[in-house]
């Protein structure tokens, strides 16, 4: 099979493939899940790892193109014969023209995914109301379900695993000026749900694509919105008394990522007034003042870049389960 896209694997740019499954439901299409149950030595990406092939298409990445269309060939058969299907890549794999220039190995399981699947209606249902699902297989039969407090992001007994998926990361920036909107634009296209909050803003769209924008009151907005563990609120009005609803709003909530793009000259006064607010000290540990990672430059991009790689940083430390954790698949 020629892999669309192999010359130029853009397909790796998916990190979600719940996206890749919802259209094959949608046009009544089978496809193949690929993912990797087992690693030995180092790799580019972790376990629990997942991949789609839809025909000639594909979703996701495993090794940045070591592999990746020699495992589209293997998930055409599966796809055919509905049989699930381990491959091994690396050190005993019995493919020794295939080399991976990291050195470890990796176990990648395929498993058939009927489009009307009662498990990937359950999935995606889960995903529209932002609730954490835990996805089991055992390459034959699927099950999901809410998934449990604490519950580790990934776990595996040969061929049988579990894996959480999260609701998808989302961005809400309130402001209008061009760093508001370079930061709105990076994160539209690192793949965050993203929002763009400008009270009473043009009446035009702004010339940004893949995200929401509303003209509707900040604090409401957000108080609707109703920010969970997984949303970011970034603040870029330059405007104290719309930062401060902004943030007293985000605060209320359970945002997990707070901003306020500002001078570090207004931290204290606004640390303040949240004081005489009600917020305590644990409440404006929660604020990231300065925003960014330091040291990016002061142009909209940079700035833009420093906060969306401070929310990354953010989201990743919070969502990696210590490796004592990851217990085998129940």
């Amino acid at each position: 099979m020629q892999l669309e896209g192999n010359d130029w694997p853009t397909f790796g740019w998916i990190s979600d493939i719940r996206p890749c499954l919802e259209s094959a439901r949608r046009q009544h299409r089978n496809v193949v899940l690929g993912t990797i149950t087992r690693l030995v030595g180092s790799s580019p990406r972790p376990a629990g790892t997942q991949m789609v092939f839809d025909q000639d298409r594909a979703g996701g990445y495993f090794s940045g193109g070591c592999l990746e269309a020699d495992v589209a060939n293997h998930a055409a058969e599966v796809l055919r014969d509905r049989t699930p299907k381990t491959l091994l890549y690396g050190q005993g794999s019995p493919w020794i023209d295939i080399r991976l220039l990291c050195g470890g190995t990796i176990e990648i399981l395929l498993e058939s995914i009927d489009s009307e699947e009662p498990a990937v209606a359950e999935l995606l249902r889960l995903e529209v109301a932002r609730i954490p699902a835990l996805w089991r297989s055992d390459g034959y039969a699927r099950t999901v379900e809410p998934a449990p407090p604490d519950c580790p992001t990934w776990a595996a007994d040969g061929t049988k695993y579990s894996l959480r998926y999260d609701p998808k990361s989302r961005l809400v920036v309130v402001g209008g000026d061009p760093t508001a909107l370079a930061l709105a634009k990076l994160a539209s296209d690192a793949g965050f749900e993203t929002y763009l909050i400008r009270g009473n803003g043009p009446g035009t769209t702004p010339p940004i694509g893949g995200l929401t924008y509303l003209r509707t009151a900040p604090a409401a907005t957000l108080h609707a919105m109703s920010p969970d563990p997984w949303t970011a609120v970034v603040s870029v009005t330059h405007d104290d008394v719309v930062d401060d609803d902004v943030v007293t709003s985000a605060l209320r909530s359970s945002a997990g990522y707070i901003g306020v793009l500002g001078a570090r000259s207004r931290i204290g006064s606004r640390r303040d007034r949240l004081i005489k607010a009600g917020f305590g000290e644990h409440d404006l540990t929660r604020i990231h003042a300065p925003i960014g990672i330091a040291g990016c430059g002061k142009t909209p991009w940079e700035i833009a870049v420093s906060i969306v790689a401070e929310i990354m940083q953010s989201r990743n430390l919070s969502a990696r389960a210590p490796e004592s954790q990851i217990n085998p698949a129940a």
